[in-house]
């Protein structure tokens, strides 16, 4: 996930979202962010920079006087403590004692946060915002076995949404800088070099109002070299003025942003290589460490974060692509491999394990090929051609990938789709996300789009049809093709007199109501100790992780489902009767059913082809359904 906010005070990825927690009583934390609109300037830093600056330094302090005092002006303060004094260590990211305010320029999208219609999609995420926004009522919870209920505190609010920009920033003992960093399209490195303008502009506002010793930390992925610009933005508006610049990449995939947050496999600060440097790394440790093993919080220089950001996204994609090329010689040795089953076999190797070995149609989203661009382009200003070109190789893959899945559909409808319906099941760039930018889909959309079918129909359960449109439009197809896509509000609408269907995004709803799930894989199974939790809650005071194993233990304990099973949600303040969002809702709601295929052969039009991107549905029974099939990495269909 790119460019997101604090989101271990539940804050999702937004390209201009900033989160602060403020003190809400004595010794505890303080930590802001902030967007400020900018136009484009020129990177500061070059090739030349980097080879008088090596990475085994880090940007000096923006002011003066001593670490020392530098600290006793925080302690006296009272805005940043020890862990042991401000955060309770079972806390989590929920921590009460943390008051967290999030601010941005855009009030529309400040006030989706205040509502009940989140601006982004994410399993559990409204729950998380619901209890630090709208704060807790007491509740009294009883479980079978439990010799007596469990008594669950009230909280108040923590998570606060507002456009006090200025506010925010001047409060703030941490700020975190939480702004898009897109590909610039103009100028010196365009298509390449990522634009970090935003990045200047909050900062300037941030060296305007935030107060002395105040820590800043960069959280979006920006190039290397960007702490060192803060440092010097800093040190021009407040040359005497002591603050200290962290990089604190995050590294959550949408979709599963919410777990992830819970239980990260690292998280990464990067500080200048000095006494003040390492203890402003030390006060954000102490507020992961509130839920994060601190064995898994690991500090490095800010150079060394910055770059690791880039090269943890590029290497994932880099595994795809590599698996995607393995797929595209199963489909041509034409005996019978099969890419699933190569998958399978190298997974098994522990210096390779199964992550991201599950070949498909390729990748997108708004971050690994604008991550790759941006790490090729630094290679090529170190004068590391062949080390750039190596990199984009990555894409280079990722863009036949999905090619040959558009000439395989063309090919394989006679070479012409004139007169035809093409169904596209899916339109996000992965399930469990409503984020439509750069996905595969519109790429595919765009190719098909040239052959000029009778229509093209579109069905995403996750995606409002304006979002699929915008990202349609932006690939500039004319007004004739434009007029033969179609977005469908159900699955029977897209596929209804389909000549073919095709599959792009991994969404459970499409493996099939009655049909085997080939590509799914277990899941995280494990459950909560009921015996462990209930008498640490009758004990002590459950931390927010606590209760939300507790809520798992609930559901188990009852036959209806409840989005609040202990009963402790202050309610959700009404919409208008107008609320655009709610029908909106009410509209992506209309069809989250999981595809019946049996249906489906009976409402397409021969031949009933079904283009598998992702490996989802059962080959071998939808053959047996009069389905002919194809999917990725497969020595053979019919």
């Amino acid at each position: 996930m790119d460019n997101s906010p604090n989101l271990q005070q539940a804050v999702p990825a937004t390209s201009s979202m900033g989160g602060r927690l403020s003190r809400s009583y004595p010794s505890s934390h303080s930590i802001s962010s902030t967007v400020s609109p900018g136009t484009s300037t020129p990177n500061p830093w070059s090739a030349n920079d980097w080879i008088r600056g090596t990475p085994d330094t880090s940007p000096p302090s923006s002011g003066v006087g001593s670490p020392e005092l530098q600290a006793k002006r925080l302690s006296e303060d009272s805005s940043v403590s020890s862990v042991e004094e401000s955060i309770d260590s079972r806390s989590g990211p929920a921590a009460k004692n943390l008051l967290v305010n999030v601010v941005d320029l855009n009030e529309q999208r400040v006030g989706a946060w205040n509502s009940a219609h989140l601006p982004i999609h994410e399993e559990g995420l409204l729950k998380v915002v619901r209890v630090g926004r709208d704060g807790t009522r007491d509740a009294m919870v009883s479980l079978p076995g439990v010799s007596r209920p469990i008594e669950l505190k009230a909280r108040q609010p923590n998570l606060m949404f507002s456009t006090k920009v200025v506010d925010a920033i001047a409060e703030a003992d941490i700020i975190f800088i939480c702004v898009n960093t897109p590909t610039k399209m103009q100028g010196l490195g365009a298509g390449s070099m990522a634009d970090v303008s935003a990045v200047e502009s909050a900062t300037r506002t941030v060296a305007k109002h935030a107060k002395e010793g105040a820590i800043v930390v960069e959280k979006s992925t920006v190039p290397c070299g960007t702490a060192r610009m803060i440092q010097d933005i800093l040190r021009h508006h407040r040359p005497d003025t002591s603050f200290e610049v962290l990089s604190n990449p995050e590294f959550l995939a949408e979709g599963t942003a919410v777990e992830n947050l819970m239980h990260p496999d690292r998280i990464l600060i990067g500080s200048a290589r000095t006494l003040a440097g390492f203890q402003a790394a030390a006060i954000l440790k102490d507020v992961y460490a509130a839920w994060v093993p601190t064995a898994r919080i690991v500090t490095v220089n800010t150079f060394s974060s910055e770059l690791a950001k880039l090269v943890a996204n590029t290497m994932l994609a880099q595994r795809i692509s590599s698996i995607n090329a393995v797929s595209a010689m199963c489909e041509e040795i034409g005996l019978g491999a099969d890419v699933d089953d190569v998958s399978l076999a190298i997974g098994k190797d522990l210096r390779l394990g199964p992550k991201f070995l599950q070949a498909g149609v390729g990748f997108g989203g708004s971050c690994f090929e604008k991550d790759i661009l941006n790490l090729a382009y630094l290679a090529r200003e170190l004068h590391l051609d062949v080390v750039a070109e190596y990199w984009l190789a990555v894409l280079k893959i990722n863009e036949d990938q999905r090619q040959r899945f558009a000439r395989n559909v063309v090919r394989e409808l006679n070479g012409s789709l004139r007169g035809k319906k093409i169904a596209v099941l899916g339109f996000a760039f992965k399930d469990g996300t409503n984020d439509t930018r750069n996905s595969i889909a519109v790429h595919i959309i765009k190719d098909l789009a040239s052959e000029m079918p009778r229509e093209i129909a579109v069905f995403d359960p996750g995606c409002a049809a304006a979002d699929i449109l915008d990202e349609i439009q932006r690939l500039g197809l004319n007004a004739g093709q434009m007029e033969r896509i179609k977005i469908c509000s159900s699955w029977r609408e897209c596929v209804q007199e389909a000549s073919a269907a095709c599959i792009l995004t991994q969404w459970k709803q499409f493996r099939g109501r009655q049909l085997g799930n080939p590509g799914a894989t277990a899941g995280n199974t494990a459950k909560p100790d009921r015996a462990g939790l209930a008498t640490h809650a009758l004990d002590t005071c459950l931390s927010e992780r606590g209760i939300m194993d507790l809520e798992k233990l609930s559901r188990q304990a009852v036959s209806t489902p409840s989005d609040d099973p202990l009963g402790r949600l202050n309610p959700l303040v009404p919409c208008l009767e107008e609320c655009s969002s709610c029908s909106l809702s009410q509209s992506q709601m209309q069809d989250q059913e999981t595809v019946d295929w049996v249906e489906v052969a009976g409402m397409m039009q021969e031949p009933r082809w079904v283009f598998d991107g992702r490996n989802v549905v059962n080959h071998v029974e939808l053959q047996g359904l009069g389905f002919r099939v194809r999917g990725i990495g497969k020595g053979f269909h019919s």
